[in-house]
Order: C-alpha cells, then structure tokens, then sequence
C-alpha cells in the first residue's frame, strides 16, 4: 500500500504522510458487528489517573472482530475490505453461506470476492484458518491461539507475521517477530498469511494534532520536572538525569526485564536477541 506525501505548505505538512486507501471498499461499518465505545481518559473506577497521558480524541465505535474463527467447514465470502480506527491492521467483512457476517484481520493479498474457510480440511491458502497440526512447517501465519478455542493472541497487527518452524509431538515451535521461539499446542488455530496494511509503520503523524486525534495527551520528559514529581528531575540549568533511565516510581527501563510468569517460561524455547 502506498504512501502519500503532501506539498510543504505549512511546517507539519513538510512531514506528514498518509496511508493511500485504495485498497478500501468505500462504505460505511456494518451496523450489526459494532457497537459504541466509552473512553475512560486513563482513569479507573475511582477517578485517578491509572495510564498518565491519555484522553480526547475522537469518537469511535468498536467493530467486534471474530479472532476465534470457529465457523469449520462454513465457506464464506470477502464481501469488503474496512478500515478500523481501533487497531492497525484493516478487516475483512465476510458473508458466510448460512447468512452470517462476520470480521476478521485481512492479511495480505485477501481480496473481495475471494472465498475462506476455517477447520481442519482447509486449504492451505491466505485467510483460511487452521490449526497448527495441519498447516506445513515453514508456513507464514498471524492470529496464533496460545490455549486451543481462546481465540487469536500473537501476530495481530498491521504487518505481523509468525513463522511456523518445526512440530514436536503435542508441541509446535513457532517464531515470533521479535525472534523469541514458542511452544504453542498444536490444536491452537492459526490464520495463514501477513497481517495486511504493512506500510502501517512508515507513516509519519507530522503534527501534534495527529496524535491528539488518536487519544495520546502530550507527554513530558522526566528531567523537565522537579525532583518531587520524578527521579530524573531537578538540576541547574538542563540535565540529562545523571542516572539510568527509570520510570517516575523508580523502575529501571530500557532493557531492564519485567517478565514474571513462570507458569508459561518452559513454553519459551529462545529468548529475542538482545539489542544493541
């Protein structure tokens, strides 16, 4: 999908850039599978900020997308593709045999008019939905269950892909975007293909409004703050914090692993490389 540049009229639009839409059927959500979304600007039930820097931005409504896929042997029909403001990637709205509708994430190279399926006898093609004993080792997928029937976790936004590396008795390895290989059991569903929308990262905002739009309230550096409202705070003149970067309750950050499950850490075959 490409991306599109605008003339330098003002400063922001030197910068900005969108995503072309072509590739988009021109109408509007379908009224059944949506439903209104309540925005709680980062408060929880008490009122207090729990997510600093959230708030505004412009209404929505929550498409209800079927990660599940567990209509088996129920061809359907791609009868458009849809742009969700909740997420990255684009929906595909398909219209099943028995009159159903229904969405789901549209990987690359899904059209309208094409036909998927979901279950075991499936065939091995864009779309289909699957679980991991039938789908050949080597396969690119998205949408990977982690407990068969919970519905897709791994591998959901705009160009995310997992490779299907070996099968090993009850267990498939999988790798994963950030390198890290998995067991996950091989009766959880897996979709086949790359999450569409893949220039999705290139974008740039271009503009303070942009990001206002989805939400995102201005954010402060810590060393602009006073010692009291941040460990990075305080100093004469400009300072750069003078310790390791931490977060305003004292957690180290950048590379300091938070990870604590040790119910699933056996599942973990390789770690994600460190970066440099």
């Amino acid at each position: 999908m490409p991306i599109k540049t605008y003339r330098p009229t003002t400063p922001t639009r030197r910068f900005q850039t969108t995503l072309m839409r072509d590739d988009l059927t021109d109408k509007k959500p379908e009224k059944s599978l949506t439903v209104g979304k309540k925005r709680s600007g980062g408060r929880d039930s008490s009122g207090h900020v729990a997510v600093r820097f959230r708030g505004g931005g412009a209404k929505r409504a929550l498409r209800t997308v079927d990660f599940k896929r567990d209509k088996d042997g129920v061809p359907a029909k791609v009868a458009a593709i849809e742009y969700d403001p909740n997420r990255s990637a684009r929906l595909a709205l398909l219209h099943y045999v028995d009159g159903e509708k229904r969405y789901i994430l549209a990987p690359v190279g899904l059209e309208v008019g094409r036909e998927v399926l979901s279950g075991p006898t499936a065939d091995i093609l864009v779309g289909n939905s699957l679980p991991l004993k039938n789908i050949p080792a080597g396969t690119t997928i998205h949408n990977v269950e982690l407990r068969p029937g919970k519905g897709g976790q791994m591998a959901r936004s705009a160009g995310a892909s997992v490779q299907l590396v070996s099968k090993e008795g009850d267990y498939a390895l999988v790798k994963l975007p950030s390198s890290e290989v998995r067991r996950v059991h091989v009766d959880c569903k897996a979709t086949i293909g790359q999450v569409g929308n893949v220039d999705h990262e290139n974008v740039s905002l271009g503009k303070a409004g942009r990001t206002r739009y989805l939400g995102r309230r201005p954010h402060n550096r810590g060393v602009s703050m006073n010692p009291i409202d941040h460990p990075h705070g305080g100093g004469e003149g400009r300072t750069s914090g003078g310790r390791h970067p931490v977060t305003p309750w004292g957690q180290p950050t950048r590379g300091f692993k938070t990870r604590n499950n040790k119910r699933t850490d056996n599942m973990i075959v390789g770690r994600q490389k460190k970066r440099r």
